[in-house]
């Protein structure tokens, strides 16, 4: 069964980058580069986890965070957060937080297991 992750990040690079490493791995993909629609996205798509950036053009992940996390059916969605410029404990301590953190760079062995671990908690 091949698992479905949607990822968001404003920069480029790194979103196609992460996208081959995941499809590489077996994951269906969805790449956004934009917060504005993820909520449609997730809804079309119906991931099984969400990898976002925290800082995005316009917006913040956190916040998209939150707003996925209150939508109805969406509040045990797994989503990992990534980003060099966050303070993890704050983040994963607030209501609606993501469900982990990943500080940039990132070793991608440690990515895919939490991927791995979250995708394992939410069966």
């Amino acid at each position: 069964m091949c698992q479905k992750i949607l990822i968001l990040d404003d920069d480029t690079n790194l979103l196609e980058t992460l996208s081959i490493l995941l499809e590489d791995n077996g994951y269906e993909v969805k790449a956004l580069s934009s917060g504005e629609k993820v909520i449609e996205a997730i809804n079309e798509f119906n991931p099984g986890l969400v990898l976002m950036d925290v800082m995005l053009a316009g917006f913040d992940g956190l916040m998209i965070c939150r707003e996925i996390k209150k939508q109805e059916g969406m509040q045990s969605l797994p989503i990992i957060l990534i980003s060099g410029h966050y303070d993890v404990k704050r983040a994963l301590s607030q209501q609606g937080a993501p469900d982990d953190f990943l500080g940039k760079p990132f070793d991608l062995d440690i990515l895919l297991t939490k991927i791995k671990q979250q995708l394992d908690k939410a069966l």
